[in-house]
């Protein structure tokens, strides 16, 4: 088969990695790719992933089998549609299912009316409505702006002052609606699931580690590190949310007739009450990606394509034992203002010990150098027979790497091995 990969990240390195495996895999594009998705995948440039007739064109002229999209934006946007209507193959949802993770109201409103577990929730489309509904329900809770925010676009208000200042500058940058939410008690964790119409298959859990700093302290980011699977979310917990969010939302879009086919990544609380939906994504986590591939212990290709035809339930995802924990090698200074363009040395012996995968997110070439592209610049990933073998081997390489301008994470992994 013929597989073009659209995407930049380590999301798209971990699945550019693992599809590369694939017995069945024929010529093998990543459009636009990085330097480290260019040793498996010959990168494509030139075509933005926003020009959808242009990505539909390129695949017919290059005769391919199966598009993956990486990233959200291009799903919401109706890629997908488009190379439907073309006659090729697609692995993501619709631009009508994928209002699951870009509208976060349309979101909230379907669990409400499905019964499906999540928190209480109010929407409003001016700053002073809001503003008072805050002052009458006082704080800690939890100010989401609707729409596509790389992860970033939700602020955990812990008094009514920092509350409205979220709200007001969620219409001060150009939103049109707010949500507000009960603050919710628990730990969070990720529950992956393939979806095809009503067919639900498990597909691996995570968890992220949001904040900025060590002792998750700091701005929310898009994620700082994680590992998989998440001991949190028991067999008997994954259980339930399957039955009680993931299986009723499969019906719901089916029933809207707007049927879900790709994956689906459920952002979960864990209360006392069980488990409740924080978020929907309509696309593998990151970094949570590059924990699920190296722990996926079939071939990729195959589910993919099954899903992406109708025919998921006829496929069969075999799991590793081990587990895997990623550090998010970051640029000073993110999630705010940060530099790019600085040379990063080590990579080559931080990916040569055992155990160890070093995904690239935000580098580029300048001459034979790597150099840092983006905020979250690599994913030093490891792998090992229990997470804290996962853990040394991931800092061990974290600390081959040469890169003055970068920061990381010293405690990932932190709530499942204290």
């Amino acid at each position: 088969m013929n597989v073009l990969l659209l995407g930049s990240g380590g999301r798209e390195h971990a699945l550019a990695w693992k599809l590369a495996q694939s017995p069945d895999i024929g010529q093998f594009y990543a459009m636009p790719g990085n330097p480290g998705i260019a040793s498996v995948a010959e990168p494509v440039e030139g075509v933005p992933l926003s020009a959808h007739q242009a990505i539909v064109a390129w695949c017919l002229a290059h005769a391919i089998d199966l598009v993956v999209v990486g990233p959200e934006a291009p799903l919401v946007a109706g890629l997908v549609d488009r190379l439907t209507e073309a006659g090729i193959a697609a692995f993501g949802p619709s631009a009508a299912a994928a209002r699951l993770e870009g509208s976060k109201l349309f979101t909230k409103e379907l669990c409400r009316e499905n019964g499906i577990p999540t928190a209480a929730f109010a929407r409003f489309s001016d700053a002073p409505s809001a503003a008072a509904y805050v002052r009458s329900a006082g704080a800690p809770i939890v100010v989401k702006a609707d729409g596509l925010m790389a992860g970033k676009g939700v602020v955990v208000a812990l008094n009514v002052g920092e509350a409205i200042e979220a709200v007001e500058q969620v219409f001060a940058s150009g939103g049109q609606e707010v949500l507000i939410e009960e603050f919710m008690e628990g730990e969070e964790a990720s529950l992956f699931c393939l979806v095809d119409g009503e067919t639900v298959v498990a597909f691996g859990s995570a968890q992220d580690h949001k904040r900025a700093f060590d002792g998750d302290l700091g701005p929310n980011t898009g994620g700082m590190g994680a590992y998989s699977p998440a001991p949190i979310l028991t067999p008997a917990l994954e259980e339930q949310a399957i039955r009680e969010i993931i299986i009723p939302t499969a019906r719901a879009m089916v029933a809207l007739g707007a049927p879900y086919r790709g994956i689906l990544y459920a952002g979960l609380m864990l209360t006392e009450a069980g488990p409740k939906l924080v978020e929907y994504n309509c696309r593998f986590g990151d970094p949570e990606c590059q924990v699920l591939m190296p722990r996926l212990s079939c071939d990729l290709l195959p589910i993919l394509d099954a899903t992406a035809r109708g025919r998921l339930a006829d496929t069969h995802v075999s799991w590793s034992a081990d587990a895997a924990l990623t550090v998010v090698y970051a640029s000073r200074g993110y999630p705010g203002a940060h530099q790019t363009g600085s040379e990063i040395g080590g990579l080559d012996a931080a990916d040569a010990l055992d155990g160890v995968l070093v995904f690239h997110a935000g580098t580029k070439k300048a001459g034979a150098k790597v150099v840092s592209n983006g905020g979250r610049v690599l994913n030093v990933t490891g792998v090992g027979a229990t997470l804290q073998e996962a853990r040394d081997r991931a800092y061990a390489a974290a600390a081959e790497i040469r890169w003055p301008e970068g920061f990381y994470r010293q405690d990932i992994g932190w709530r499942a091995l204290r």
